[in-house]
């Protein structure tokens, strides 16, 4: 469910036509609608409405401060990885009790961060992490909220890059060290365990992995509780999928049905990490046509964004709607549709179907509000493009275009 639509064969966010943002910022630009970025929080949220939850919307798939302050209105928490995105969160008027700390790599600088700042909880990856947490909680004196990540080796049947949840990938502790650290935890006063928490992997289209996952994760919920250690939190990360082209993700109410019945008996309180399925198709990389170069088998149609402003389809062979910014009813002819840097690997797509468009077109990248900008670079002295929110019929400049001087600003010739 989106909020993008035709309307007199123009393209719409809203009641705002594209081509009226298109005229004030140019292109490329990323489009975001507020309307359905509230309208899948608050699905997802109510699904979970008849046990005791929280919804960390997982930063790392939009942190535009923007997008964090318009979930923050909805009451929602965030599940962060780094320090940058732990202030992003405040900033925006996520509240520190609301915000969980994920990732294999955290550094003794943001740690003391977020446990100055009081977050609700860390979700630890490694033993040795858990030592140096007790250190700096030490050092503060103040002890850290944890609960350890398990990894529960059950595959998500998603791409490759985004699974976490195998003994082969690098995220969280084998079930057999788990119970080892929260022995440790249990003797230390500068660690107090309040949760478990595991998370398997993205944009994954069938329930079945969850589920697998979640009992795996009940019977080490089990023998900690055996223990004596009390627990609170029952983290189970995100993942649920979107639509992208022909996939059947479940619905936010089927996925929240099947978890809370498997978790019903363990008196836990849900944290869920939802990401790509709030933003994904929130939001579009609007982009123009420069020119159309026809080799002798091929056709191209070369446009000014580029695989440092939408990387997906690059990293995973990712697959995206395209559409144009006018409805078009002409023949639709077989094209590459690829960008200006200089990599054999800048690519949209590849042999799709797209109705006859000239020079100056604007097209649509859809299903692109998750790991599109977050994920953007500056290669090729590109600068980063700008980000827009609709809301209605206004718009907001979220984050405006970067200039080439913003680059050269952070550099310094020594000769």
């Amino acid at each position: 469910m989106h909020y993008f639509f035709y309307k007199n064969n123009e393209l719409f966010c809203e009641e705002v036509p594209i081509k009226e943002i298109v005229k004030n910022v140019g292109t490329p630009v990323y489009i975001y609608s507020a309307r359905t970025i509230r309208r899948h929080f608050k699905v997802f949220d109510e699904s979970f409405k008849e046990v005791d939850h929280l919804v960390c919307y997982s930063v790392k798939a939009n942190s535009n401060i923007g997008v964090l302050g318009l979930l923050a209105k909805l009451g929602s928490g965030a599940d962060i990885v780094s320090g940058g995105e732990l202030k992003r969160a405040l900033k925006a008027g996520i509240l520190p009790k609301k915000i969980v700390f994920s990732g294999v790599g955290k550094t003794p600088e943001e740690i003391e961060m977020a446990l100055s700042a009081g977050i609700l909880m860390f979700n630890v990856e490694s033993l040795e992490e858990l030592e140096v947490l007790e250190k700096i909680a030490k050092k503060l004196n103040k002890p850290a909220p944890i609960a350890l990540r398990v990894n529960p080796n059950i595959d998500p049947k998603t791409h490759p890059y985004i699974s976490t949840g195998l003994k082969k990938n690098k995220f969280g502790i084998p079930e057999e060290f788990v119970i080892e650290g929260y022995k440790k935890a249990k003797k230390s006063p500068y660690l107090n365990p309040i949760g478990l928490d595991t998370h398997i992997g993205s944009q994954l289209t069938s329930i079945s992995p969850f589920i697998d996952a979640l009992n795996r994760l009940k019977a080490v919920w089990n023998k900690i509780i055996s223990l004596g250690i009390e627990l609170k939190y029952l983290d189970i990360g995100g993942g649920l999928g979107i639509v992208y082209h022909n996939e059947e993700p479940p619905m936010p109410q089927e996925y929240a049905s099947a978890i809370i019945k498997e978790a019903k008996d363990l008196n836990a309180t849900l944290i869920l990490e939802p990401g790509r399925v709030i933003v994904g198709n929130a939001g579009i990389l609007v982009t123009k046509i420069l020119y159309i170069k026809k080799n002798i088998d091929k056709k191209f149609v070369i446009v000014d964004a580029g695989m440092n402003d939408l990387i997906r389809p690059t990293l995973y062979n990712a697959y995206h709607e395209i559409i144009t910014v006018d409805e078009k009813e002409d023949e639709e002819e077989i094209v590459d549709i690829v960008g200006p840097i200089c990599e054999s690997s800048d690519f949209f797509a590849k042999n799709r179907k797209l109705p006859k468009v000239k020079s100056g077109d604007l097209l649509a990248i859809m299903s692109a509000g998750a790991y599109g900008f977050v994920m953007s670079s500056n290669y090729n002295s590109r600068p980063r493009i700008p980000e827009i929110i609709v809301d209605g019929d206004k718009f907001y400049i979220v984050r405006r275009r970067e200039t080439i001087e913003d680059l050269l600003k952070l550099e310094n010739n020594p000769f």
